[in-house]
């Protein structure tokens, strides 16, 4: 868990490191979160996601399949694909 707080701005960022799909170390750092716990549970929800394997339940995936695709999407489209 790396959450901090900005002294200039009085904000609260996280900065981590992990393992993506191809095995290869990222760093991530993400900026602008009001307190502490708002950071901590978007680190936790990031690395959740950055997790998921084959071994996952197809309901999560959906689920993932869902967040990550039906912003981008008209809402017909979306529809067609239910």
């Amino acid at each position: 868990m790396g959450a901090f707080k900005n002294e200039k701005n009085g904000t609260w960022y996280v900065q981590f490191r992990y393992t993506d799909w191809q095995g290869l170390r990222q760093q991530k750092l993400k900026r602008g979160f009001a307190t502490k716990r708002e950071a901590q549970e978007w680190e936790q929800a990031f690395l959740t996601e950055k997790k998921a394997d084959v071994t996952m339940p197809f309901k999560t995936f959906t689920e993932l399949y869902e967040k990550d695709v039906r912003p981008k999407l008209k809402e017909n489209t979306w529809l067609t694909k239910e």
